[in-house]
């Protein structure tokens, strides 16, 4: 079986509203970059994907998505689409879908991480197809059928991001990730009244999106410690680039550190793991380039003595499957994946998983798909409505 041919489909789904914006905002840092198409001459909010599809010889066909994201990623829709149907794609013509480590290297050049992404994400879709066994027997096999979800939670004011918890706890979430990284003081006056709204079986990790100076994150870190408000992690509460920083906040306080803009590569992961900057490493498939990549930094982690969160990604239901068959396989992860995804569009997939990924939650958790591949499947009248 060969690779016949590459192709991607471009889509745009408007949205009603969008979780990021806030007017009552605790963040130094909006995610309004999320909104690729936000401006004056286009006011709505818009989440812009790329669906990737790998045809073979054989007439099997493997589905990825890339997320375009100008804030997060940097790159639009439009860099991702060149990248896939007129550089990458067409140097995997004619190879075996099969070598994907070396399919992948092949390609991996400096950024294009979203376009690799799908790629990668078609290439084990469609070899568990062929196989007829899910991605997660391919990456590590599967020790879960259900996946915990956390669910983040704009910045606001402490009333009404801790209302935001209860308005999601009705629908089955246990687990939350307020959004902080602006005055430590209103921070944790948020995070308290958030543990007062939820109680204290929840579990409850912070971002603050590199919003703090190192002393700044210490203070909220001891803030919360002194008023048991039961903080699991604090996320990136330094710059991306400032590793001595944030190593210095995580011998300074007992809460965990987690990396995320500091960490997208194998390289980045390495470079934490040497300052001994962070105790938890967070994992996004688009960030990473791939489900070949992201288990690779699960890996070192696991070597370091670290553990791994998977983060948000948005996406139209392909990715969330794929993050569900990722943290099925790997042993050392934190408990909940966080899934806000679900709370903001509905997925494109077709019946049953167009309700099973989503909320609401049977018991705080989202299934495992068993199919082979990804195990779900694009409800294609839906994907033809938002194809641009």
């Amino acid at each position: 079986m060969k690779i016949a041919a590459v192709t991607a489909t471009p889509l745009r789904i408007p949205l009603a509203q969008f979780f990021y914006n806030s007017e009552n905002a605790g963040t130094k840092r909006e995610w309004g970059g999320r909104l690729s198409r936000v401006s004056p001459k286009r006011p709505s909010p818009i989440l812009e994907y790329l669906l990737v599809r790998i045809e073979t010889d054989a007439g099997a066909t493997g589905i990825g998505e890339s997320q375009a994201d100008i804030g997060f990623f940097g790159q639009t829709v439009e860099e991702i689409r060149a990248a896939v149907e007129d550089y990458l794609g067409p140097q995997l013509v004619g190879k075996d879908p099969f070598d994907r480590e070396y399919l992948m290297h092949h390609i991996d050049y400096r950024g294009n991480s979203c376009a690799k992404s799908g790629i990668d994400l078609a290439l084990h879709d469609l070899v568990g197809k062929a196989l007829g066994v899910p991605i997660s027997v391919l990456i590590g096999g599967r020790h879960k059928k259900r996946i915990p979800v956390a669910i983040e939670i704009a910045g606001g004011s402490p009333d009404d991001m801790a209302n935001e918890c209860v308005k999601y706890m009705k629908q089955g979430v246990r687990a939350f990730k307020p959004k902080i990284g602006g005055d430590p003081d209103k921070d944790a006056e948020r995070l308290r009244a958030i543990r007062g709204a939820v109680g204290p079986g929840v579990s409850m990790r912070a971002d603050a999106n590199q919003g703090y100076t190192a002393k700044e994150a210490i203070r909220l870190c001891r803030l919360a410690e002194k008023h048991d408000v039961g903080l699991d992690l604090l996320e990136q509460p330094v710059q991306a680039w400032d590793l001595q920083g944030m190593a210095g906040v995580r011998r300074a306080v007992d809460t965990l550190i987690e990396a995320d803009e500091s960490c997208y590569t194998i390289h980045d992961a390495m470079q934490i793991i040497r300052n001994e900057a962070a105790d938890v490493l967070n994992v996004k498939i688009g960030k990473a380039g791939g489900l070949y990549n992201a288990k690779k930094i699960t890996v070192l982690a696991e070597a370091a003595g670290l553990q791994c969160v998977l983060g948000t990604a948005f996406g139209t239901g392909i990715e969330r499957a794929a993050k569900l068959h990722l943290a099925a396989s790997t042993v050392k992860m934190v408990d909940a994946v966080e899934f806000t995804e679900v709370g903001i569009h509905s997925s494109l997939l077709a019946p049953p998983h167009d309700t099973l990924l989503s909320l609401p939650l049977e018991d705080g958790c989202l299934p495992v798909p068993d199919g082979p591949g990804s195990g779900v499947a694009l409800d294609e009248e839906q994907v033809r409505k938002v194809s641009m």
